[in-house]
C-alpha cells in the first residue's frame, strides 16, 4: 500500500507497484509485456486517466499520455503553484528581515519570534504531510510562517556571522536545483526503487542523528555532540546538501510521473509542497555551513 505521505513517499513510489520497467502487464489477447509502472494506477486502471489510447501505449511499453484536459495537471501548473508558494515564502522573509531587528537589544525577542514561526511551520507541514489531498490554504500558510523563520535566522547569520551568507546561501540553492534539473533531464540521475530506499534510509539516519544531537545540546548545553559544528558540522553539512539534491531529484520524478499518468491538477499543490520543503532544507544546509566557516576564522 503507498504511503499517503508526500514527504516520504513522494507521491510517485508504491511498495506494490514498484518502478519503471519492473512490472508486467498483461494484454488483452496477447502476453504480458514490460511497462513502467503507474504509481496513480488501482488494479482496475488509472482512475485519473480516460484515455482511449492508453492500452495502445502499454502495448508498446510506452507510459500512457493522459488528454490535455482541464482537469489534468499540467508543467505549468507546477510552476505557478511552485511560484506563489516560494513568492510568498520570499516576501515574507523580506519583510521579518526588514522588521525584525537583530541588533543587541533585540536579538531575543527577534529569535524568539523566528522559532515560533517554524514551530508553527513544522506544525503545519505536517498536517499537509499527512493529508490525502493538498490544501492550498496550508500550503501557503506554511510557506508564509516558514519565511519569517528563514527571514530572522538569515538576517542573524548575515548581520553577526559573515556578511552575504544569506545570498550565498541562495546562488548555491539555485546552483543546487539547477545542476540536479540537467543531470535528471539528461538522464544521469536514475530515479529508482533502489534510489529511493537509499535517500529514505539516509534521510531518516540523518535526522535521527541530528534529533539526538539538539537533544545533547538542550540539556547538556553546548553544541551537543558536535555534529551541527566544527569539522563534524561541515561534514553534515555536505551530507545534508547531498540529501537535499537527491530529495530534488525524487521531486522531478514525482512531478513527471503525476503529468504522464494525469494526476488531477490539485497534486500540483503537492509538487510545489514537496519542492518548497526540499529548496528550504538544501538553503538551510548552505547558511550553515557559511556559518560554519566564518566562525572557524
Amino acid at each position: 500500500m503507498r504511503s499517503r505521505n508526500p514527504v516520504f513517499s513522494r507521491r510517485g513510489f508504491s511498495r506494490d507497484n514498484g518502478y519503471a520497467g519492473f512490472n508486467t502487464a498483461p494484454q488483452a489477447g496477447g502476453p504480458a509485456v514490460a511497462t513502467q509502472a503507474n504509481p496513480y494506477a488501482q488494479p482496475t486502471g488509472n482512475p485519473y486517466a480516460q484515455n482511449p489510447y492508453a492500452q495502445q501505449d502499454l502495448q508498446y511499453g510506452a507510459p500512457p499520455q493522459a488528454p490535455a484536459t482541464a482537469g489534468r495537471m499540467t508543467l505549468d501548473d507546477v510552476i505557478v503553484r511552485t511560484a506563489s508558494t516560494l513568492g510568498l515564502l520570499i516576501v515574507t522573509a523580506a519583510l521579518s528581515w526588514a522588521l525584525l531587528p537583530v541588533d543587541d537589544a533585540n536579538i531575543s525577542r527577534s529569535y524568539g519570534i523566528g522559532i515560533g514561526a517554524a514551530l508553527i511551520g513544522m506544525v503545519l507541514a505536517l498536517v499537509q504531510s499527512f493529508k490525502r489531498k493538498p490544501t492550498p490554504a496550508l500550503i501557503l500558510t506554511y510557506a508564509a510562517f516558514e519565511g519569517v523563520f528563514l527571514g530572522v535566522i538569515s538576517s542573524i547569520v548575515d548581520n553577526r556571522i559573515a556578511d552575504g551568507a544569506a545570498m550565498q546561501a541562495v546562488l548555491g540553492t539555485m546552483a543546487v536545483f539547477a545542476g540536479v534539473l540537467v543531470a535528471y533531464k539528461a538522464g544521469w540521475i536514475r530515479v529508482n526503487r533502489r534510489f529511493y530506499g537509499f535517500v529514505m534510509a539516509a534521510a531518516l539516519g540523518f535526522i535521527l542523528l541530528m534529533a539526538v544531537n539538539l537533544l545533547f545540546a538542550v540539556f547538556g548545553g553546548g553544541d551537543g555532540l558536535g555534529f551541527r559544528s566544527g569539522p563534524l558540522g561541515i561534514v553534515f553539512g555536505i551530507v545534508g546538501i547531498i540529501l537535499g539534491a537527491c530529495f530534488l531529484a525524487l521531486d522531478f520524478k514525482q512531478v513527471e510521473d503525476g503529468i504522464a499518468y494525469g494526476a488531477p491538477r490539485e497534486e500540483a499543490w503537492f509538487a510545489a509542497f514537496g519542492l518548497t520543503l526540499t529548496l528550504v532544507w538544501i538553503y538551510m544546509e548552505f547558511l550553515r555551513l557559511i556559518a560554519i566557516f566564518n566562525s572557524s576564522d
